[in-house]
């Protein structure tokens, strides 16, 4: 059970698929591209607005610079360079929100630099310690997203970051409590009242049901739905529809 009756409901946007305007007032917490898998200054700044609009925590979303892949294959990196390429867009989405009198709170990778550092420790590490030493604002450095359990999580935990752990609504996962890579049949849930149970599970419970039919536990502060997954404002419409028949509150985490 969530013990808190509420939890974070988090979308990927300013990818340029087309959803932003309709997925953003249905969650609580947005990470929105840098600019290197995906988005510029403009589609950055009109995510930044939308977010201001309607009361939503606001993240950075560093990816690869491979916008031909869409952040999503896999490429050898140095971790400091790694870490590098996160601050630096992290950055760079900081200064366009300070524009507009608004401030980036949280960091979470994109696609596959995620999964990488998801089960790296060497990559995790180095990410986790550049942000920790990269404190922005008078009050506090960048708060960490990161997949439930993961490497990541836990090196953001050992370098003294607050870390929110992730999980997914709309992604099958295997029995390691890993996502089922996107190459394999059944990785990505497109059906609304799927992907609504699953986030009911996990909100409620704790726990997810596996590929293989094992429940699994996972442990999440925030349940992401993927603003570039085909009707992903139908998809958050569903899960608030059951959050709420559960009394289940969808907040930024620690609000």
């Amino acid at each position: 059970m969530n013990r808190a009756g509420a939890i974070d409901l988090n979308a990927d946007v300013g990818e340029g698929c087309g959803s932003d305007a309709e997925l953003v007032p249905l969650v609580s917490s947005v990470n929105i591209a840098c600019g290197a898998h995906a988005g510029d200054e403009s589609s950055m700044l009109g995510a930044l607005r939308l977010a201001v609009r309607h009361g939503a925590a606001i993240g950075a979303h560093p990816g690869f610079a491979d916008r031909e892949h869409f952040g999503r294959r896999e490429i050898a990196v140095d971790p400091e360079e790694a870490a590098a390429l996160v601050t630096g867009q992290a950055r760079i989405l900081q200064a366009l929100a300070g524009r507009l009198g608004a401030a980036v709170g949280h960091v979470k990778l994109h696609g596959a630099l995620y999964n990488m550092a998801s089960r790296d420790g060497a990559l995790a590490a180095a990410i986790a310690r550049a942000l920790a030493r990269d404190a922005h604002g008078p009050d506090s450095g960048w708060v960490l997203v990161a997949l439930a359990g993961s490497a990541l999580a836990q090196e953001g935990r050992r370098q003294g970051l607050r870390v929110l752990g992730e999980a997914f609504a709309d992604r099958a996962y295997r029995a390691d409590a890993t996502l089922v890579p996107r190459g394999e049949p059944g990785s990505v849930i497109g059906d609304e009242s799927a992907a609504a149970r699953q986030a009911l599970q996990i909100a409620r419970e704790g726990s997810v049901v596996a590929r293989g039919g094992e429940v699994i536990p996972i442990d999440a502060d925030t349940i992401c739905i993927h603003g570039d997954s085909p009707g992903a404002a139908g998809l958050a419409r569903g899960i608030r529809r059951e959050f709420e028949a559960a009394g289940i509150a969808v907040r930024p985490a620690g609000r």
